[in-house]
């Protein structure tokens, strides 16, 4: 997984991005319709990111990035349709680039397993629009012949001719999908390991560290208000659910706690407590400043609106790819972005089975564990 994941290899083979999302497939192993719509809607997602950057132009700077996503996503569904029907991405692009339409030509390769690779490319510059409607129409002809092997074979060959030729249009590296895919899936799809997740304080002093273990109550006074309590001092602001509805969010601050444990980030917490990283002037502006603490502050809110429509995630084990990814945007350029989304799935299920138990109660301990990257309730 090594070779795979470097930063300075600019090719990969297909069975290296194979064997890479091989434990990323959760779907059912014998059936290929939710392969075939997931396939569809992808490659729905690729026509959807370029009419945007027709319609919207520079108002639209996110293309690039979603071209590569879309395409990275349509590739894995093309992969774990091989699988099923019993062939190999490398066997059907390499039939896919014979013939005519494409040339051929020999470079120095990238890759340990060879000295040379062959490279194909449309013969003739293919045009963005037309590339997309081509590549339509043959996720269509996929979905007609679902319920025929042979067929099904006959029409993943066109599928894959016209996905080489749209992938060539967008000018997009074909590596560079890959491999994003890679990370991205993975780190959506597999527990990490623990070893490997960043430490972002361990360079710091103790008086600067998110503490290692902490245990903070949170309680109702004053007409309904929630304090927050830690070593037997009342800190922060009290809170209300500032809303008619009531919903409980005066306790919201569990969720900063629930990132502080699992994530081992919370500008929030960090601020409530007076542990800033002080001592280095761009982590105490850039990373623990007012910026980030509004970007916590938003993200928390937000992933409340959609907890609230879902019964603050009661009975479930997993939170919705899309929102997932919307987590990370919001958190880009900080340093909690090197936290995989699988980790980001754990602080939030944790944390509102925290919260659900601390809005039961109406108050309770919150203990939490950077250690272990746990947080739990205990009653008052």
């Amino acid at each position: 997984m090594t070779e795979i994941m470097r930063n300075d290899a600019a090719s990969i083979s297909f069975d290296a991005f194979e064997a890479a999302i091989l434990e990323t497939d959760v779907l059912p192993p014998g059936d290929v319709a939710p392969v075939l719509l997931g396939l569809y809607g992808e490659v729905g997602g690729i026509m959807s990111a370029a009419k945007k950057h027709v319609r919207e132009k520079n108002a639209y700077p996110g293309y690039r990035k979603a071209a590569v996503e879309e395409f990275g996503d349509t590739l894995w569904y093309l992969a774990t349709l091989c699988k099923r029907i019993g062939t190999t991405l490398d066997a059907l692009f390499k039939k896919a680039s014979q013939g005519s339409g494409f040339s051929t030509v020999s470079v120095a390769s990238d890759l340990p397993i060879g000295a040379v690779a062959v490279v194909a490319a449309p013969a003739a510059t293919p045009i963005l629009d037309e590339t997309l409607f081509d590549l339509g129409a043959a996720a269509s002809e996929l979905l007609a012949a679902r319920a025929d092997i042979e067929a099904l074979k006959c029409s993943l060959l066109t599928f894959a001719r016209c996905y080489l030729v749209a992938l060539h249009a967008a000018k997009l590296s074909f590596a560079e999908v890959a491999r994003l895919n890679i990370a991205k899936t993975r780190g959506a799809f597999i527990d990490p390991d623990l070893s490997q997740l960043p430490q972002f304080d361990d360079s710091f002093e103790e008086e600067e560290q998110i503490p290692r273990q902490f245990r903070i109550g949170i309680s109702l006074r004053n007409g309904g208000r929630s304090y927050l309590r830690w070593n037997g001092v009342f800190i922060g602001d009290p809170l209300t659910d500032n809303i008619a509805d009531s919903d409980g969010y005066r306790f919201h601050d569990v969720l900063h706690l629930a990132y502080a444990a699992i994530l081992h980030w919370s500008p929030v917490f960090r601020a409530l407590i007076k542990q800033k990283r002080k001592s280095r002037p761009e982590f105490d502006e850039n990373e623990d400043g007012g910026r980030a603490i509004v970007v916590e502050e938003g993200v928390t809110a937000w992933i409340f609106t959609r907890a609230k429509e879902l019964d603050y995630f009661a009975g479930q084990d997993r939170i919705s790819f899309g929102m997932l990814k919307s987590v990370q945007e919001f958190v880009t350029g900080f340093e909690v972005a090197q936290c995989p989304l699988k980790l980001w799935e754990r602080a939030i299920l944790d944390g509102y089975a925290v919260f659900r138990k601390i809005r039961q109660a109406n108050g309770g301990w919150i203990v939490g564990d950077r250690d272990c990257r746990s947080i739990h309730f205990e009653p008052l």
